[in-house]
């Protein structure tokens, strides 16, 4: 068992719906030495890989990603769920349905900081159905830039997003698979 899958079974709590509650370590909550351990464990998977930007979606993936660009000596883009008056010129968008909150939201970047020739890693805390892993990809391609490989957190290998990213060929890193959860018992099992 590795440090995170031991610190979900020590503080995370199974929910039904398939809910893994890790707000008070991953997701509201921070902790920055976790993260600081999940980002030298993705730059040692990811050694040797040409990687020049980080990019997230908000919110919860921006603490992990930040802490994990110091690994990698790169800057972290965020894709943002609103348009704000701060944001501005040509962006690129793409829809993307959170598995959590159960809504859309089209997604949005900068042109100006995502262009051809970008090698991008792409860092989430979380993987259930795939769908903000497809809408970041499909950012990418519309940069022109490519897609080095993905950082996950915690993925609900029991749900099918894995084995879609999986099957389009992109190198999926998940620091923890979940295969079962138990909201009767708790109990939680990780892919070995």
């Amino acid at each position: 068992m590795n440090f995170l899958e031991e610190r979900i079974i020590k503080d995370g709590v199974v929910k039904e719906g398939n809910i893994l509650k890790v707000d008070n370590f991953l997701n509201h909550q921070l902790d920055v030495g976790l993260f600081d351990q999940m980002g030298a464990e993705w730059a040692r998977r990811f050694e040797g890989v040409e990687i020049n930007k980080i990019l997230t979606i908000e919110a919860s993936g921006i603490g992990i990603a930040c802490i994990t660009a110091r690994h990698f000596g790169v800057p972290v883009i965020f894709a943002k769920k609103s348009q704000s008056v701060n944001l501005d010129g040509d962006l690129y968008s793409a829809e993307v349905e959170s598995f959590t909150h159960k809504n859309k939201n089209n997604v949005i970047v900068s042109k100006k900081f995502l262009g051809p020739g970008d090698k991008v890693l792409i860092i989430d805390d979380f993987l259930a159905n795939g769908c903000a892993l497809q809408g970041l990809i499909s950012i990418i391609n519309q940069a022109g830039a490519s897609v080095s490989g993905i950082g996950i957190a915690i993925e609900k290998g029991f749900q099918n997003g894995g084995t879609i990213i999986r099957n389009m060929g992109y190198r999926l890193e998940s620091l923890a698979i979940v295969d079962d959860m138990d909201a009767k018992t708790g109990k939680i099992t990780f892919r070995a």
